[in-house]
């Protein structure tokens, strides 16, 4: 399929430029909102529905069903338009006006969840749909679902070490599902055992979109992420994060909230250090956030 292929392969950014005064690092961020859906889900979803056709999990007459705070349900009901199979999406109330307009372009049914129970509502949730009728659905699960890691493992790892010039030193990213940091921490980590690996733990509350806080006992800890892979966690604030957004979208990249986290995380990282090389993801598009107030406030960049 034609949309598929353009799935993945995406640029290489320089940043560097960004730290003027740090001669000694380097900065380099994959461009995931170029994807045809607008953010790094489409690559996962590819790989979980292609995989579920494959083994006949799919087939005709199930829905596709999950949870998803919006990018991957973007993705599902894309892929799922594509392929002919209907979506059915749970998704908290709070997600972005732009992200359900997106989703019922596509034909995607979807079911919000009470924003003031967190994400981890919407995970409940979709459990207890895919309990009460599993003739019905193909529940994707992306919390739990080893073909997400695989997506990164084999195909966003793998273009990093191809594209970045200089052996990579540090890698940060974040948990939502937990797939992208493990599969690409993993494969780093099996290429060059020193590779330091930066997770960015943002606020409980405002939170930042798409990301995890983690860190609480009644937190559901992704079953797919290994936290064993994490050398360091940074902690990084809304304000921080919207900072970032800023700063980039004054360089002409205009990426959301996550994006934003990332640069944030890198930047204190990188205050800590003389050299190295360090990488990460600019996870979706800017445009994702108007309505959620991400660019409704001046922030110093």
């Amino acid at each position: 399929m034609d949309l598929l292929a353009l799935i993945g392969h995406t640029p290489l950014i320089d940043l560097s430029f960004l730290f003027p005064d740090q001669p000694g690092l380097k900065l380099f961020a994959k461009a995931e909102w170029t994807n045809p859906g607008g953010s790094l889900k489409d690559r996962s979803v590819k790989e979980m529905l292609c995989q579920a056709i494959e083994s006949g999990q799919l087939h005709p007459g199930k829905t596709i069903l999950d949870s998803s705070s919006g990018n991957a349900g973007i993705s599902y009901a894309m892929i799922g338009a594509a392929m002919g199979y209907p979506v059915t999406i749970v998704i908290p109330g709070n997600a972005s006006r732009e992200r359900k307009q997106r989703l019922i372009a596509h034909g995607a049914t979807l079911i919000e969840t009470d924003p003031l129970e967190g994400y981890d509502q919407a995970l409940r949730h979709v459990h207890a749909m895919f309990e009460a009728s599993p003739e019905q659905y193909f529940f994707c699960d992306q919390y739990a679902n080893s073909h997400n890691v695989n997506a990164h493992y084999h195909g966003t790892a793998s273009e990093l070490m191809k594209q970045v010039p200089q052996p990579i030193t540090h890698f940060v990213g974040g948990v939502g599902t937990g797939g992208s940091l493990t599969g690409i921490a993993r494969r780093l980590k099996e290429q060059d055992p020193n590779v330091k690996i930066i997770a960015i733990r943002p606020e409980r509350w405002p939170g930042v979109e798409g990301l995890k806080p983690l860190g609480e006992p009644e937190d559901i800890v992704p079953a797919i992420f290994d936290p064993s892979l994490v050398d360091q966690w940074i902690d990084v604030s809304a304000d921080e994060a919207k900072a970032g957004c800023l700063r980039l979208a004054r360089h002409g990249i205009f990426v959301g909230q996550s994006s934003g986290a990332y640069l944030a995380g890198c930047t204190k990282l990188m205050a800590g250090l003389s050299e190295g090389v360090i990488t990460t993801l600019l996870c979706d598009l800017g445009e994702r956030y108007f309505s959620a107030g991400l660019w409704d406030h001046d922030y110093s960049c």
